[in-house]
C-alpha cells in the first residue's frame, strides 16, 4: 500500500457527515490509530485456535494475508479516508443504502463485541488466570467475579474519555506485541536446546478440510482495520493518517499471527494445543528454558497475557460503541436517548452500559453451554462473534462499492491502485471470501459433505448440531429481530 504524498495545501474538506455529534475532541494522531487498530485486531484467542489447525495453519495464514487482508486494506484504506466521518461504517453504508440497512448492519458489527467480550476473551482470560495466577475453579463464585470485573473493567475502559481511554489500549497494543516477541524468542531457544519436535512432524501441506476449518477464524483475525474510523471527528487528520495506520497494523497483524503460531507449533505438535489455552500451554513449555524463574515469569506472562485480552475488548467497545451509538442518535435504534455522548466525557456511557450488560447475559449463556465445558463454550461462542461479524461485512463491502461509483466527487487523498476497476475487483475479492467464512460459520460441516470430506461434528464442536444452531442461527434470528425492533420503535417515535 502506498503512503499519501506530503502536501503543503491543505485537503480537501470531506463531505458533510450526515449526522453532527457534539461533545467530542480530536484525540486520536496517526500512533493512536495505529494501537488502537493493533489493540482491536490481534487476539490471543484466535491464535490459540489457529494453532489447532497444524502446520497447514501456518501456509493458510500466509496464503489468506495476501489473498484477503490486501485487498480488504485497500479498499477500506481509501474509503476510510475519503469518509472520516464518526460513525465509520454506520456513515457508510447509510448513504449507499439508506438508514434502515445502515442500522441492521451496525446491529450485527456491534452486537459481535459484548457476545465476544462476554465470551471468547472471558473464558480465555479466566482459563489464565486459573491456571498460572490464582485457581478460580468453573462455575465457582469465584470464576462468575473475576468474569464479571472483567466484562465491566473493559467497558469503564471505554467509558473514560477517549484521550486518556486511548493510552490504556496503546498499553494494551504495546504488551500484546511485547508479549508475542517474548514468546516467539523464547520458543526459538526452547527448540534449540531441545528440538524442534513439533516441527519436525506438522504438514505445511495444505488441504480442503484445514481450509474450510481454518477459513472463518483467519477472515475473523484479519478484519476490523476500519474500525478506528468509527471515532472519525476525534482525529486529527483521518484522510492522510487512516490508510498509512491501516497499512501499517495489517503489516503488524500478519506477523503477529504467522510468528507466534510457528512458535506454538515447534513447541508443542498440533495434537496437544487447544483452541482455549494454546498460548499459555505453549509458554508453560518453553519457559522452562528459564529454569527456577519459569514459574513467576509464568505468572507475569499470564498477568500481561489477560490485560491484553482486556484492552482489546475495550479497544472494541471504544469504536463499535460509536457506531451503535450514531445509529441511534440517527433513528435507527430504539431511543435517540442511547446515542447521546457524555458532555465531559465524549463518550457514548448509554451505549456503552448496554454493551456490558449485553456482554454479561451473554457470558451468562454460554456459562450454561454444554454443561459448563469450557473448551466446546470457546469454540461455539467464538463462532457466533465470527458469524455476527462477517455477516456485517456482506453489507459494508458492497456499500463502498457503490460509494465509489455513486460519489466520484468526493475527494479520496489514497486511492486502490487501478482506480475503480482496481477497487471494484479487490471488493469482489473481499466479499467472495467473506461470503465464504460466513457460510462455513454458519453451517459448519456443508461443504465437507458437499466435496466428499469427513466431519465428525460432535467430536469437532463437543456439542451436537442441536446446540450449536440454536447458539449461533438463534443468534442471528434474534439480532434480526431486535433490529427491526428497533427500527419500527424510532418510526413510531418520530
Amino acid at each position: 500500500m502506498s503512503v499519501p504524498p506530503t502536501r503543503s495545501a491543505p485537503a480537501p474538506p470531506p463531505p458533510p457527515s450526515p449526522e453532527t455529534v457534539p461533545h467530542l475532541h480530536r484525540s486520536l494522531r496517526r500512533f493512536d490509530i495505529l494501537a488502537m487498530g493493533v489493540a482491536a485486531v490481534i487476539s490471543f484467542d484466535v491464535l490459540g485456535q489457529l494453532a489447532t489447525g497444524g502446520g497447514e495453519a501456518v501456509t493458510w495464514i500466509a496464503v489468506i494475508a495476501v489473498g484477503f487482508l490486501l485487498p480488504y486494506a485497500l479498499v477500506f484504506a481509501e474509503t476510510g479516508a475519503a469518509f472520516p466521518q464518526e460513525g465509520g461504517p454506520y456513515v457508510w453504508v447509510k448513504l449507499a443504502f439508506g438508514r434502515a440497512a445502515a442500522a441492521l448492519t451496525t446491529m450485527f458489527y456491534w452486537v459481535t463485541n459484548p457476545v465476544w467480550l462476554g465470551g471468547s476473551l472471558v473464558f480465555v482470560a479466566a482459563e489464565a488466570w486459573d491456571g498460572f495466577v490464582f485457581p478460580l475453579g468453573s462455575g465457582t463464585v469465584a470464576d462468575y467475579t473475576f468474569k464479571l470485573l472483567f466484562i465491566w473493567a473493559a467497558i469503564l475502559t471505554a467509558i473514560v474519555s477517549l484521550r486518556r481511554g486511548k493510552w490504556i489500549t496503546t498499553a494494551g497494543a504495546a504488551a500484546k506485541v511485547l508479549a508475542l516477541a517474548v514468546f516467539s524468542c523464547t520458543a526459538v531457544a526452547y527448540g534449540a536446546e531441545h528440538g524442534f519436535h513439533g516441527l519436525d512432524h506438522a504438514s505445511f501441506a495444505p488441504s480442503g478440510a484445514g481450509f474450510l476449518a481454518l477459513v472463518p477464524v483467519l477472515l475473523f483475525a484479519y478484519v476490523g482495520f476500519e474500525a478506528p474510523n468509527a471515532a472519525g471527528d476525534e482525529m486529527h487528520d483521518p484522510q492522510r493518517d487512516v490508510p498509512v495506520s491501516i497499512g501499517f497494523s495489517g503489516l503488524i497483524a500478519a506477523c503477529c499471527y504467522l510468528l507466534p503460531v510457528l512458535a506454538i507449533l515447534s513447541a508443542a505438535p498440533a495434537g496437544q494445543v487447544t483452541g482455549i489455552g494454546g498460548f499459555m500451554d505453549a509458554a508453560r513449555l518453553v519457559f522452562a528454558v528459564y529454569g527456577s524463574w519459569s514459574g513467576p515469569l509464568l505468572t507475569t506472562a499470564a498477568v500481561a497475557f489477560v490485560f491484553a485480552l482486556l484492552t482489546q475488548g475495550s479497544a472494541w467497545m471504544i469504536v463499535s460503541d460509536r457506531m451503535q451509538a450514531m445509529t441511534a442518535a440517527d433513528g435507527g435504534f430504539f431511543s435517540r436517548g442511547l446515542g447521546a455522548f457524555h458532555a465531559r466525557l465524549g463518550t457514548p456511557v448509554r451505549m456503552n452500559l448496554l454493551s456490558g450488560i449485553t456482554a454479561t447475559l451473554f457470558m451468562v449463556a454460554a456459562m450454561n453451554l454444554a454443561a459448563g465445558d469450557a473448551a466446546a463454550v470457546f469454540g461455539v461462542v467464538l463462532t457466533v462473534a465470527i458469524t455476527t461479524l462477517l455477516l456485517s461485512y456482506l453489507v459494508i463491502v458492497p456499500a463502498l462499492v457503490r460509494l465509489r461509483l455513486r460519489r466520484p466527487e468526493v475527494p479520496r487523498p489514497y486511492q486502490v491502485p487501478f482506480g475503480t476497476r482496481g477497487f471494484v475487483v479487490c471488493a469482489g475479492v473481499v466479499y467472495a471470501w467473506i461470503l465464504l467464512g460466513s457460510w462455513v460459520a454458519l453451517f459448519p460441516g456443508t461443504l465437507e459433505r458437499l466435496f466428499g470430506l469427513g466431519y465428525a461434528f460432535q467430536d469437532t464442536w463437543g456439542v451436537s448440531r442441536t446446540t450449536f444452531e440454536a447458539f449461533t442461527l438463534g443468534t442471528v434470528v434474534l439480532l434480526l429481530s431486535v433490529g427491526a425492533l428497533g427500527l419500527r420503535r424510532r418510526r413510531r417515535a418520530d
